[in-house]
């Protein structure tokens, strides 16, 4: 049983109601550009994780049947008194290693690559708890590890897993403020909110999942305080809508400065040394200015309410085709949703595009229209996935009724200037 997938209803329906509630109160918690940026990074993480998501589970099974040291039997996890114990202490356990997981990923570069995406939105709602990384399988398996080499059940720490993360959505909020002693035992959305901050009091702290005993346990604890309120963010910038590069900008950072530093030692180093480290020689001839949180501005490009209207349709269109992958996913495999995703990808990039007011927008969407899509849905049907006329007879009324609203939105913009 998914326990992610079973909880997406309930995600979204806690994410209508907090941008019911941020509309009555007036309170501008929600802009539409960069929830939709959060949620089309939700949505690509997803989606390529459907192509990437073995690669840990592999891992973890070779280890747990190679190498543990307890032969943990599934069976011993019931509802008995002894059963809820070992439940709870996989839990506990599980909650600790996603701690130094979570503290490692602030303080080692190349784990602050994958991580960052997480924290680039400058706002704080439920839409950014749904902003995750596509690149966190490449090392976030490793410090879980212990708990395989303990044996605990895969089916077990699996769960336990799904539980952790489906607790950490509902603290991504600013709707709920303190909580008394709650806020000294568990992760809230008073914590959260300090590990969400780019403020220097605030900077690699409130690490915790569920528990925020570990950060008080080991110096990372910082409390919300009233006289500094919260800024959100990362002291680089994203400034951009696109999900794909929100995933990309610290690895080329890493990259750029990998590249110009003149020793090798220095060359690996960028990598696994500290967060924020760089080699002398390439300091001084690239300098990076510090963030100034005193002028602090969120990313905010001005778009016209007809082009903010497409992308809200065509962002519906992208939540469709998420939860159909998804079911694809589950009947046909990761093979059968390469092309679908490809599909789904190019639309996510287009909506960037017109958040940005990029002047390309319109016609790299229309050759998503009609080119990725029509090529999407000849492969498809090639494979077997789709058959008969149906897919293209949906597939071209998609393009004309997206192609009218296009046109239609260029020549309103244009009576609007000869008019005015």
């Amino acid at each position: 049983m998914d326990l992610i997938a079973l909880a997406v209803p309930f995600f979204l329906l806690a994410l209508v109601i907090e941008l019911a509630i941020d509309k009555w109160r007036g309170s501008g918690l929600y802009r539409a550009n960069d929830a939709i940026n959060s949620l089309s990074a939700g949505i690509l993480s997803t989606t390529f994780g459907y192509l990437t998501k073995l690669i840990p589970l592999i891992i973890w099974g070779f280890v747990l049947q190679s190498f543990a040291l307890i032969d943990m039997q599934l069976a011993w996890f019931d509802l008995s008194v002894s059963g809820i114990a070992l439940w709870v202490v996989a839990a506990l356990a599980w909650d600790f290693c996603y701690y130094w997981f979570h503290r490692m990923s602030h303080e080692i570069s190349v784990l602050w690559a994958a991580h960052a995406v997480h924290h680039q939105s400058e706002d704080y709602n439920l839409s950014t708890a749904l902003r995750q990384t596509s690149t966190g399988f490449l090392f976030g398996w490793v410090f879980y590890l212990p708990l395989f080499l303990i044996g605990f059940p895969l089916e077990v720490l699996v769960t336990v897993n799904a539980v952790n993360l489906i607790y950490q959505f509902w603290v991504h909020t600013q709707v709920v403020r303190r909580m008394g002693v709650l806020d000294r035992i568990l992760v809230t959305p008073s914590n959260h909110r300090v590990h969400h901050a780019q403020n220097e009091r605030y900077i690699d702290k409130n690490y915790g999942g569920m528990l925020i005993l570990w950060d008080r346990m080991f110096g990372t604890f910082e409390d919300e305080r009233e006289d500094d309120p919260v800024i959100f963010g990362v002291r680089k910038p994203l400034a951009n809508w696109n999900p794909f590069w929100a995933n990309l900008q610290v690895y080329d950072y890493l990259l750029f400065d990998a590249r110009k530093a003149k020793r090798w030692q220095d060359k690996l180093g960028v990598w696994f040394r500290r967060t924020g480290w760089r080699p002398a020689d390439v300091e001084a001839r690239y300098p990076k200015s510090r963030a100034d949180l005193d002028h602090f501005h969120k990313y905010d490009p001005e778009v016209e309410p007809a082009i903010r209207r497409y992308v809200m349709a065509q962002f519906a269109v992208a939540v469709v085709a998420t939860l159909g992958i998804g079911q694809l996913f589950a009947t046909a495999g990761g093979t059968a949703v390469v092309v679908p995703c490809v599909m789904l990808w190019a639309l996510l990039y287009t909506l960037g595009l017109f958040n940005e007011g990029r002047a390309r927008a319109p016609r790299l969407e229309l050759l998503r229209l009609f080119g990725v899509n029509g090529v999407g849905v000849a492969v498809l049907q090639a494979q077997g996935l789709v058959v008969g006329p149906l897919p293209w007879v949906i597939a071209g009324a998609y393009a004309l009724a997206s192609t009218t609203a296009l046109l239609l939105i260029e020549r309103y913009n244009k009576t609007t200037v000869y008019n005015h």
